[in-house]
């Protein structure tokens, strides 16, 4: 059964995100589930914080729903959560247009995020081969490189992240995964370190 349905696929590319994944289907759900839990109210967030001047607050919401939403294939936030990004710092007439229309954008993907997620619970419940790999040596290996990348804050980090995603969220879990993840794309690659420290530990 397809992910997605036309009515929604220009609101959620589920194939970009799925690319992004190596096809892992059940991964892909997973993190949906995840998105659907921490950022329907970003946008609403990030107002407040810029109404209340808190300027570099609202940047770091609107920066980790940028590749919050880059990472699932949800193009037209990551678009519209870049552009309002950059204009943050700037007086209210620049950023009041694009935020609306990303707080409309965001509603509009939650709302087609609740749709993949209903019409595909047999696949929620799927565990595939990913949780068998988790416990290979090779994992552990993995792990320690990814770890010996994040502490020299070396950017090969991120390719390890995306090219391994299914093998590390299997081992991780998605939480820790996608907390990683989300750390190492913002470059605070010590932070990203500590949460796999903690999680392997």
């Amino acid at each position: 059964m397809p992910l997605t349905t036309p009515a929604i696929g220009h609101i959620l590319q589920v194939e970009t995100g799925l690319q992004q994944l190596m096809g892992d289907r059940v991964l892909y759900l997973q993190i949906l589930g995840r998105f659907r839990q921490r950022y329907p109210d970003s946008a609403f967030q990030a107002r407040q914080a810029m109404a209340a001047g808190e300027i570099g607050h609202a940047q770091r919401i609107v920066h980790t729903l940028k590749g919050a939403a880059g990472m699932i294939g949800a193009q037209q936030v990551y678009l519209l959560a870049s552009t309002l990004e950059s204009v943050c710092a700037g007086p209210c007439s620049a950023w009041s247009a694009p935020l609306a229309q990303l707080e409309q954008a965001l509603r509009n993907l939650i709302s087609a995020v609740d749709e993949v997620l209903d019409s595909d619970q047999p696949a929620m419940t799927a565990r595939g081969d990913t949780l068998a790999a988790a416990h290979m040596p090779e994992t552990r290996m993995l792990l320690q490189h990814l770890a010996r990348l994040l502490e020299e804050g070396d950017g090969a980090a991120i390719d390890v992240l995306e090219q391994s995603a299914s093998v590390l969220a299997g081992s991780l879990g998605v939480e820790v995964f996608q907390e990683v993840t989300e750390a190492a794309h913002q470059f605070d690659f010590e932070a990203a370190l500590a949460t796999l420290q903690a999680a392997t530990a």
